[in-house]
């Protein structure tokens, strides 16, 4: 079990600096590197509402507004935070969408071609040495049609920092080449770790018995 441990924090008045206080008070008894799926758990139980309302603040210009309101309504693809060395070092929470969760949901190890509109959420947040937890990015990527983004196998990709600020980033390279080089066998689509997962479903959509 994870020893959480309350720390006195002084109100601010910006949104930022109150999100980083409320923040402080989820501390882990072990390194973010360590932290076994049940302490990974509880850091997220003592984050999920800070994370939700910093992401949902301010204009999220050329970020679909929706998506952020919404992305806790899809399908959870995990059933704890997993650890991602490639987004950080930080814990993932991640979500997928009514239309892509048939086919993201079984974690196909071959090429998937998933269908246009499908949409990936994935809640962060980092765990220092000393167990202080910090809320990260949404990251979030769309499936578009065909021939529309090619550089980046008609992905679009998109984060939300943790002060609801859309985030200015070169896609090629900060998210692109990273899933290419990676997931490139599976058209750059990234699970999560395999004991993370939430229960696979079958060819046909269905969750097996």
């Amino acid at each position: 079990m994870t020893r959480l441990l309350p720390m006195a924090g002084t109100a601010l008045a910006l949104l930022l600096a109150a999100s980083q206080a409320q923040a402080s008070g989820c501390i882990a008894a072990t390194p973010g590197t360590s932290l076994s799926a049940d302490e990974a758990a509880a850091v997220y139980d003592c984050l999920k509402d800070i994370l939700l309302n910093g992401y949902r603040q301010g204009d999220k210009r050329w970020i679909p507004a929706d998506y952020v309101e919404d992305y806790r309504s899809w399908s959870p693809a995990s059933r704890y935070p997993a650890f991602s060395e490639a987004h950080g070092g930080r814990h993932l929470v991640t979500y997928v969408n009514e239309i892509g969760a048939a086919d993201y949901l079984r974690f196909d190890e071959s090429e998937t071609e998933m269908p246009v509109g499908a949409l990936l959420a994935a809640e962060s947040f980092s765990v220092d040495d000393r167990g202080r937890a910090q809320p990260g990015p949404l990251f979030l990527m769309e499936k578009v049609e065909r021939g529309r983004s090619p550089q980046t196998g008609d992905w679009f990709y998109m984060a939300v920092a943790p002060n609801g600020s859309p985030m200015v980033m070169d896609v090629i390279s900060s998210c692109s080449a990273c899933h290419q080089s990676r997931f490139g066998q599976r058209g750059g689509l990234g699970y999560p770790p395999a004991e993370a997962r939430a229960q696979p479903v079958s060819a046909s959509g269905s969750q097996p018995e």
